[in-house]
């Protein structure tokens, strides 16, 4: 009879862990567009809190994105300048000055580190990036210090179909 006991306790323990919430996988969506910009060029709306991989055709990919909290949200042109993955995190002095307790260097793979498992850093200072997050439920959200997080299967994604050089548009 214990080892039936024994079995039945297993057996619920493995099927409580098979109905538990996964790993977010990537959520990006074929929409329609009805804009000009070329193929092959992100553009992050921040008020949708969306970001689009123009794939032509009037067609893009569409992942939900956390964005720059007030205050700290940008607009323009720029372009992805480097392509990392697992990369470690400095603090810039902006996040040190709110979190003064921040270890010099959370190196990349760290669950502390909220870059994520990749990151485009975008030109124009080297002061933001789209990157994965540590944080998954605050995509969707007003959140950052101004970089573009998403979840690490889409920023896996969008790595994967971007190139050094990519054009990326940023609009409020």
């Amino acid at each position: 009879m214990r080892g039936k006991f024994v079995f039945a306790v297993a057996l619920a323990a493995s099927a409580s862990f098979a109905l538990a919430p996964s790993q977010a996988s990537a959520r990006g969506e074929l929409v329609t567009v009805t804009n000009s910009y070329p193929a092959g060029t992100i553009v992050v709306r921040t008020n949708e809190r969306h970001l689009y991989f123009m794939v032509g055709n009037g067609e893009a990919i569409r992942y939900p994105v956390a964005v720059g909290r007030a205050g700290m949200q940008w607009s323009g042109t720029v372009a992805v300048d480097g392509k990392y993955v697992e990369p470690a995190w400095t603090a810039p002095a902006s996040i040190r000055r709110d979190y003064s307790k921040l270890p010099a260097i959370i190196p990349g793979g760290s669950p502390h580190n909220p870059m994520g498992v990749a990151a485009l850093t975008l030109s124009g200072g080297g002061q933001y990036a789209i990157h994965g997050t540590n944080q998954p439920q605050l995509i969707g959200r007003f959140v950052s210090h101004g970089c573009i997080r998403m979840y690490n299967a889409d920023i896996t994604d969008l790595f994967g179909r971007v190139r050094v050089g990519t054009p990326v548009v940023v609009t409020r």
